[in-house]
């Protein structure tokens, strides 16, 4: 019972660094969907501060209960025994938190105001995903349509991180960004009709969709697992810290 503790004890001192780590890089980043969510949505933010505050937590639960055990020192025991509870009810909270919040990112209004020649971190973010993920727009690139700037062009305007670069040879091209012009000769009628551009026609929201359809599975059997040892150091340390006390209670003195 010690011993398994013991390891336990380690293998969340490793978890609250990976957790830590997690939550800083959602913060941090600046080139992937992940800032493109956090930036537009204040709830993932705070679930970001929440991941590292768990992260930091879970460290130094680690190596209280890690003295703990080693030590046989009941008060510690119980010190682990209440941060883990408290650990699992936040992860909980954290976990419904995002989930709930996914549907009111605003990415519809980030491609709405979107603007040519405007450096802007978020609207980089949004090239590097289209560009990346090949995909254009939320739901189709016909969401592409509400943006003023670029239907307002005479020419065939299109974004440029939505080019369909499908045929292209070489799949290391840096992001292009803001609107670029095509030009086509058999074209007759003017203005920026988007049935003219050069875009990927699918929308990034299936793309995202596709992906955790696919990882469901690991992502449920990380949280499960993690869920299921933080049960059993809970147990461990129920079961050690009434060991002590039964050594204790046998060491009295009788007379």
């Amino acid at each position: 019972c010690k011993f398994l503790l013991i390891l336990v004890t380690e293998f969340f001192g490793i978890l609250g660094a990976v957790i830590l780590g997690f939550g800083v890089w959602i913060l941090a980043d600046r080139s992937s969907f992940i800032s493109v969510l956090q930036t537009s949505s204040s709830s993932l933010k705070v679930g970001a501060c929440v991941f590292i505050g768990v992260g930091a937590v879970t460290m130094f639960m680690g190596f209280l209960g890690c003295i703990g055990a080693i030590k046989e020192v009941r008060c510690l025991l119980g010190l682990y025994f209440a941060f883990l509870l408290l650990i699992l009810i936040v992860q909980v909270a954290a976990g419904v938190l995002f989930y709930f919040n996914m549907g009111k990112v605003s990415i519809p209004l980030l491609i709405r105001d979107y603007k040519d020649s405007h450096e802007d971190r978020l609207q980089e973010a949004w090239d590097y995903v289209q560009a990346q993920v090949k995909c254009c727009g939320w739901v189709s690139f016909y969401n592409w349509t509400d943006n003023a700037e670029l239907m307002n062009r005479t020419n065939v305007t299109y974004p440029c991180s939505c080019e369909d670069r499908s045929e292209a040879d070489d799949d290391s091209f840096l992001v292009r960004k803001g609107f670029c012009e095509a030009f086509d000769s058999n074209r007759t009628e003017s203005g920026n009709s988007p049935e003219y551009w050069p875009v990927y026609r699918e929308g990034c929201m299936k793309r995202v969709q596709a992906w955790l359809q696919e990882n469901v599975g690991i992502i449920l059997g990380v949280c499960v697992g993690v869920a299921v040892i933080e049960l059993l150091g809970m147990l461990l340390s129920i079961c050690l810290c009434r060991h002590v006390h039964s050594e204790d209670y046998s060491k009295v003195p009788k007379y």
